[in-house]
C-alpha cells in the first residue's frame, strides 16, 4: 500500500481521536461564544447609534430654537434703536426750539433795551439841546423859571 494511503488512514484516525475527544464540540462551542459576542457588539452599536442620532436631533432642535432666539433678539434689539433713534431726534429738535426761543427772546430783550438807551440818549441830547438854546434866549430868573417849566414838560411827555 502506498504512502498516501497510509496518510489518509492516519488523517482519518486523527479526525477520530479529536471526535471521540469532544475536540469538536469545544470548537463549536468557541465559535458560538465568539458569534454571541460579535452579535452582542452589533446590537450595542446599533443602540449607540440610535441614542446618538437622537442626540443629534435634539441639539439640531436646541441649535434651531437658539437661532430663532437669536434672531429675535436682534429684532428687538434693532426695534428699540430705531425708538431710541427717534426719541433722540424728537429730544435734539426740541432742545433745538427752546434754545431757538431762548435766542429770539433775548435778541427781542436787547432791542428792547438798545431802544430804551436811545431814547433816554435822545431825551438827554435834547434836554441839553434846549437847555442851550433857552440860557441864550434868557437870562436871569425869568429864564431859570420857564427852563424848569420847560424841563418838566418835557419829561412828563417822555415818560
Amino acid at each position: 500500500m502506498s504512502a498516501e494511503f497510509w496518510v489518509g488512514v492516519g488523517f482519518f484516525i486523527f479526525i477520530g481521536i479529536l471526535g471521540w475527544l469532544g475536540v469538536h464540540k469545544t470548537l463549536l462551542k468557541g465559535l458560538d461564544e465568539r458569534g454571541n459576542k460579535v452579535s452582542a457588539e452589533l446590537a450595542e452599536a446599533k443602540r449607540l447609534r440610535v441614542e446618538a442620532e437622537k442626540l443629534l436631533a435634539e441639539y439640531e432642535s436646541r441649535r434651531s430654537l437658539a437661532e430663532q432666539e437669536a434672531a429675535g433678539l436682534i429684532a428687538d434689539a434693532n426695534a428699540e434703536a430705531e425708538r431710541m433713534n427717534a426719541a433722540a431726534k424728537i429730544s435734539i429738535e426740541d432742545f433745538v426750539k427752546r434754545r431757538t426761543a431762548q435766542a429770539e427772546l433775548k435778541i427781542a430783550q436787547a432791542e428792547t433795551s438798545a431802544m430804551i438807551e436811545v431814547k433816554a440818549a435822545a431825551t438827554d441830547a435834547a434836554i441839553k439841546a434846549s437847555e442851550l438854546i433857552l440860557k441864550d434866549q434868557m437870562s436871569g430868573t425869568a429864564g431859570a423859571d420857564m427852563f424848569a417849566k420847560g424841563l418838566a414838560e418835557v419829561k412828563a411827555h417822555l415818560n
